[in-house]
């Protein structure tokens, strides 16, 4: 169970993965990296996929994507 303070974490689906990278027109090795290794990601997260960082500050949203590796 992730910590209060710790940043909400998603895994995208491919559809939403996808779109993701099609809108930035990036490809997924031009994404800031997160290791497989680390214990924040959620479980069932495989090389390659792209996780959703929502980190919150008072009253704003503040969303990052890494692609695991």
């Amino acid at each position: 169970m992730p910590h209060i303070l710790q940043p909400k974490h998603v895994k995208l689906n491919e559809k939403d993965a996808e779109k993701l990278l099609q809108g930035l027109n990036i490809s997924k090795a031009q994404l800031p990296k997160i290791l497989s290794t680390d214990t924040v990601l959620p479980e069932g997260c495989q090389v390659g996929d792209i996780i959703k960082i929502e980190r919150k500050d008072r009253d704003k949203v503040y969303i990052y994507y890494r692609v695991v590796v």
